[in-house]
């Protein structure tokens, strides 16, 4: 029988959730759901000197907002309960001594200050220091100590660790669904704490195995920057015995700066303009600031749909998706094994297409609050109206007041460039007489309107280019908007005709 697909988005409250975060957690929440299986979210806070306030509600604040649905988790409850790391201080102990009575871990009890007089004396000779097979038998641990010290450091309270205990020359091959088939000898690694006494609480590897264990985890789908730690959490399975139950792992790839080289950083974004996260961040120890998608302006649907393409890739010439489309249609096995190159202005051509494609209704309701704020009242139907015109021209949501104050307010200055060009000659005699015919007209929807005075400009024998842009200067002020008869019908016969008779009063046509 198939095992029951259960995923886990696990991530450290150290500050906001980097945009790399947000897309392991979009995969890992598209795999479950394809699979109709189950998506956690677990807060991994061992760390009690990394722990930034807020950072754990900015987290989940992140994914509600870009539409990933948690089923189990911090916030939601469930069978494996608590999910927040700290909160399962008591279990994790038990797990460590267990490997320490098999024979797979021991204590150490090396101070900092022993360690790094370690670390110095072997820089003085040109070599480098690992904590290994090679140094752990005559270091001060449970290896080189009798049992009886050993129980005596750890009943007075002398703090110690507990460290893996690092097979020699062994291969260990392990197997990734993105990068296939992997070895690594043991030699080449080090024995990493498990476990500290100082605050009674284990490393990230300790806690992660035992957690994705007990959670029943299936599937790892995690960051490259944790291949490294797989030989130990493969080792650390067969040390449990619980290689049957093993979950399958991915090693998702970097996002990188747009200049390609090395991982998309903050300052990246500061220096291009940029946002790396989803919401915006103001750091409660220093103050600083950091911008957000969400308050940028980006759609969710914009940002999880650019967010699955780098590195995702579907296999045809589909650029939009839904997230239903991204459900059906994600698979690790088009997941690229090399980092994804992030690229700005393709962020917000991906906004630009989802503002296109939003009705006149969804437009009124982003709208209504611009309007409000420059003092502008009018119903969703007029609002969403507005922006549905001009929504082509538009990248975000605040671009639409620029693309379409005119709508609301009747110009007071007039564009210089466009002025000069149109405002002479016979332009302000043609004008008056386009007054009386626009005054003429009883249905002054777009098409009657249009029909009328393309009618009568062929009659006269009028450059239509000519006509239209005077027109344009008195309804628009410039020489920017949609149709002129878009303007018309949407402003109405009376204030087109007050708009002409300003141009007159407050412009005097060139000589």
């Amino acid at each position: 029988m198939e095992k029951k697909v259960r995923v886990r988005f696990a991530p450290s409250p150290t500050g906001p959730l980097h945009i790399g975060g947000v897309r392991t957690a979009l995969y890992n929440y598209l795999f479950a759901r394809q699979h109709g299986g189950t998506m956690i979210l677990r807060i991994e806070d061992t760390d009690s000197q990394r722990f930034v306030p807020g950072a754990e509600e900015y987290i989940m604040e992140s994914l509600k907002w870009c539409g990933i649905e948690i089923d189990e988790g911090v916030g939601i409850g469930g069978p494996h309960a608590p999910y927040r790391q700290s909160e399962r201080r008591e279990i994790y102990l038990k797990y460590a001594t267990q490997l320490v009575e098999a024979g797979w871990a021991y204590y150490a009890f090396d101070s900092a200050e022993e360690l790094d007089a370690l670390r110095k004396e072997y820089e003085s000779r040109g070599e480098t220091f690992a904590y290994n097979y090679a140094v752990r038998g005559r270091l001060a641990t449970s290896l080189a100590l009798p049992a009886e010290e050993v129980k005596a450091r750890i009943e007075r309270g002398d703090q110690w660790v507990i460290r893996f205990r690092m097979p020699e020359n062994e291969v260990v091959k392990m197997h990734d669904l993105i990068r296939g088939d992997v070895e690594v000898n043991t030699s080449t690694l080090d024995d990493k704490v498990l476990y500290k006494s100082a605050d009674a609480l284990p490393t990230y590897h300790l806690a992660n195995i035992v957690d994705d264990r007990l959670m029943e985890v299936s599937h790892v789908i995690r960051g490259e920057e944790w291949l490294p730690s797989l030989p130990l959490h493969y080792l650390l399975y067969r040390a449990f015995g619980w290689t049957d139950s093993q979950p399958e792992f991915a090693h998702l790839p970097l996002l990188l700066k747009p200049t390609g080289g090395g991982k998309l950083s903050k300052r990246d974004g500061d220096k291009m303009g940029f946002p790396v996260f989803p919401l915006f961040w103001k750091s409660p120890a220093t103050g600083e600031t950091a911008h957000g998608y969400r308050e940028d302006g980006y759609f969710p649907e914009a940002f999880i749909n650019m967010l699955a393409l780098l590195g995702w890739n579907p296999g045809t010439e589909q650029e939009l998706f839904t997230m239903q489309e991204l459900i059906e249609g994600f698979s690790l096995d088009r997941v690229s094994k090399s980092g994804a190159r992030f690229q700005p202005d393709k962020a917000k051509w991906f906004n630009a297409q989802y503002m296109h494609r939003k009705s006149d209704a969804e437009l009124a309701a982003l709208y209504q609050p611009v309007l409000r704020e420059h003092g502008i009242e009018v119903s969703d139907a007029v609002a969403g109206k507005a922006a549905g015109i001009m929504k082509e021209r538009a990248t975000f949501t605040t671009d639409l007041w620029d693309l379409t104050s005119f709508f609301f307010v009747a110009p007071e200055q007039y564009e210089e460039k466009q002025a000069k060009k149109y405002w002479k000659g016979d332009n302000p005699r043609i004008l008056k007489e386009v007054r009386e015919v626009l005054a003429s007209i009883d249905d002054f929807s777009l098409e009657n309107t249009e029909r009328i005075v393309h009618a009568w400009i062929e009659e006269k024998g009028y450059p239509m280019g000519q006509v239209m842009n005077t027109l344009r200067l008195a309804l628009v002020g410039a020489g920017k908007g949609p149709g002129m008869y878009d303007v018309t019908a949407f402003i109405g016969k009376e204030e087109c005709l007050k708009r002409i008779d300003n141009l007159f009063e407050r412009l005097t046509p060139a000589a």
